[in-house]
């Protein structure tokens, strides 16, 4: 992989990139490239249900112990975290941070563009997000390549990482990537969201899942642990 290489990862709420992508952001770090993690929210209100078991816990309390943890799992995977905290259940992203998330895409000079699955009939924010994540895409891309008034980037490759519930969220994995080697580097990722501490042992049974499946494209015993991906965008190749 080329050191230089950018990726940015859009997450609806604070946890979202780790149980779903943190093995691909930190295989992608460890082989030098950057990557950066923008939270559209800090799921302080749906995505929290460990903290709301404290008596008298406040949303504002709620949002600063995730913003601790979503910056150490982060950090833990090589990333920068940034958080626009647009509230959640209901997420809305208005147009001034469809700009600012277009924005990141150009300063980042973005090549690779992690995001949520269109569909989610069980989360009224994933799709909101990623609406926001592909349409700030093409705003920081302009109209193909044709000079604008503003600054663009080529198109960067696109991908839904996996839902909670993939087969009810029409997603469908064309894209595996084996990350038995960092794998202890997600799991204490992971173990930085103590506000959803019933996912951890989820999302490592869906890796170890996907890592039997992914014997059916190539990948030997050897891999204990898959993330599994769908492109969005086509692929530019040169040949087959």
């Amino acid at each position: 992989m080329d050191g230089s290489r950018s990726m940015v990862i859009v997450s609806a709420h604070a946890a979202d990139f780790v149980w779903r992508a943190g093995g691909a952001i930190a295989l992608h770090t460890e082989a030098g490239g950057s990557a950066t993690v923008v939270s559209l929210s800090y799921g302080e209100n749906g995505e929290s249900g460990d903290l709301w078991r404290v008596p008298g816990q406040t949303v504002e309390a709620v949002k600063e112990h995730r913003h601790a943890e979503a910056s150490s799992a982060a950090s833990a995977l090589g990333a920068e975290f940034i958080p626009l905290d647009l509230g959640d259940y209901p997420l809305e992203v208005p147009t001034e941070s469809l700009r600012q998330l277009a924005s990141i895409y150009v300063e980042n000079k973005t090549d690779v563009l992690l995001v949520h699955a269109p569909e989610d009939p069980f989360n009224p924010d994933h799709p909101v997000a990623s609406e926001a994540a592909q349409k700030a895409r093409l705003l920081a891309m302009g109209a193909g390549g044709v000079p604008a008034s503003f600054e663009t980037i080529p198109p960067p490759v696109t991908y839904a990482f996996e839902p909670h519930q993939p087969d009810l969220c029409s997603f469908k994995p064309d894209t595996f990537v084996d990350v038995t080697s960092i794998w202890p580097i997600k799991k204490a990722a992971m173990e930085q969201m103590a506000a959803q501490s019933y996912l951890q042992a989820h999302y490592q049974t869906r890796a170890e899942q996907r890592a039997f499946q992914a014997r059916y494209v190539g990948f030997g015993s050897e891999v204990t642990h898959v993330e599994a991906f769908q492109r969005l965008v086509p692929e530019r190749k040169e040949r087959l």
